[in-house]
C-alpha cells in the first residue's frame, strides 16, 4: 500500500480532521516526534504509517491512555499544563498540538515549553476570528456553536479561545519563527496561500502552523 492511499484512508476516517492529515504530511520521515493530547492515537498511528517516525504521545484521560495503549502506540497519561516541564531540552524533533492549545490554562507557558523540548512546533487550532462566529455573536448575541466549536459555552474544555491574528502576536512577542502557516475552510481547503493575516483571520475556520526558535 502506497503513502497516497494511507493519506487517502486517513483522510476519509477523519473528514472531521483534516487537519491531521496536513499535520502529517509537515512531518519529516524518521523523526521523532511527541503528540500532546493524543486522544485515541489517530495522528500517532497516521504519522507511524507514513513518516516512520519514533512517535510518542501523551494524553490527559486515562481512557484514551487505553485506547492508544491497546493500538500498540507508545503514550503516557500527562497534562500539558504540569508535566512538559520533565522534559530535557531538544528531546524530540517535532512537538505536535493539534485543536488542544484553546483547551489549556497556559498557553504561552505552554508553547514555550514546546519549544525547548522539540526543534519544531506544530500547533493546529479553531479561529475564533471566522466570519460565521463573528456572525453568530453580532446577530444573535450568543455564544457561537460551530463544527470546530461544538460544544456549548457551559460544557466546553476550551478556556482560551484566539484568532489566527492573536496566534501570530504571541508568536512576534514570543520572537518565534513561523516556518510554515496554512489556514483551511470549513471544507478543509486552503485558504488563498499569498493573503494576508486578516483575510486568513476572516475566511479561515482552523489554521496549522509549524514554529521554531529563532537563531
Amino acid at each position: 500500500m502506497t503513502n497516497a492511499d494511507l493519506y487517502a484512508q486517513a483522510s476519509n476516517a477523519a473528514a472531521a480532521r483534516v487537519d491531521l492529515v496536513l499535520i502529517a504530511e509537515m512531518v519529516e520521515h524518521g523523526s521523532r516526534v511527541l503528540d500532546i493530547g493524543c486522544g485515541e492515537g489517530e495522528l500517532l498511528q497516521l504519522l507511524a504509517n507514513t513518516r516512520d517516525v519514533d512517535a510518542r504521545g501523551m494524553e490527559l484521560s486515562q481512557r484514551g491512555v487505553n485506547d492508544c495503549v491497546a493500538k500498540g502506540l507508545s503514550v503516557i497519561q500527562g497534562d500539558a499544563d504540569i508535566d512538559l516541564s520533565d522534559y530535557p531540552d531538544d528531546a524530540f524533533d517535532y512537538v505536535i498540538l493539534s485543536q488542544t492549545i484553546q483547551a489549556t490554562r497556559h498557553p504561552r507557558i505552554v508553547l514555550e515549553h514546546m519549544l525547548r523540548i522539540g526543534r519544531r512546533a506544530i500547533i493546529s487550532f479553531p479561529n475564533f476570528g471566522h466570519w460565521r462566529i463573528r456572525t453568530q455573536l453580532a446577530f444573535r448575541g450568543r455564544m457561537p456553536v460551530t463544527q470546530n466549536l461544538s460544544y456549548a459555552w457551559y460544557d466546553t474544555p476550551n478556556i482560551h479561545f484566539c484568532t489566527i491574528r492573536d496566534f501570530v502576536s504571541l508568536t512576534q512577542e514570543l520572537s518565534i519563527k513561523i516556518e510554515r502557516a496554512v489556514a483551511l475552510d470549513r471544507f478543509g481547503a486552503p485558504v488563498r496561500v499569498n493573503a494576508p493575516w486578516s483575510f486568513w483571520n476572516l475566511f479561515g475556520e482552523q489554521a496549522v502552523f509549524v514554529l521554531s526558535r529563532r537563531d
